[in-house]
């Protein structure tokens, strides 16, 4: 488990639009299905793509399938809603909320 007194506050979330800025997906992009926050990392729909072995069951005929596994959250960033390259992420106070903005566009994230 990641030491919580320095990790870093994640700031995608399960619904977002991200880009894959460095690996072996680089340049591709797609919705965040799961974020595990405390080992830093989120998987996402159509990338970092595996072949997982599974033993037939009762229910399930078994075989090779291929899944989406988990990728760390440095390697992405969100697309802007605006422009739809990649960009940073920003907090700040709107209607007493902290809302999530786009630090190249300035545009409120959802």
């Amino acid at each position: 488990m990641a030491n919580k007194r320095f990790a870093p506050k994640v700031k995608i979330k399960k619904g977002d639009t991200v880009v894959v800025i460095a690996g072996r997906d680089k340049g591709s992009e797609g919705e965040v299905l799961q974020v595990i926050a405390d080992k830093n990392r989120a998987v996402v729909s159509g990338i970092n793509i595996v072949k997982k072995h599974n033993k037939p069951t009762a229910e399930t005929p078994g075989g090779i399938n291929s899944i989406p596994a988990p990728i760390h959250i440095s390697n992405l960033m969100l697309k802007d809603p605006k422009s739809g390259n990649p960009t940073r992420i920003g907090r700040k106070l709107v209607d007493g909320k902290l809302q999530r903005y786009s630090k190249e566009s300035g545009e409120i994230i959802k």
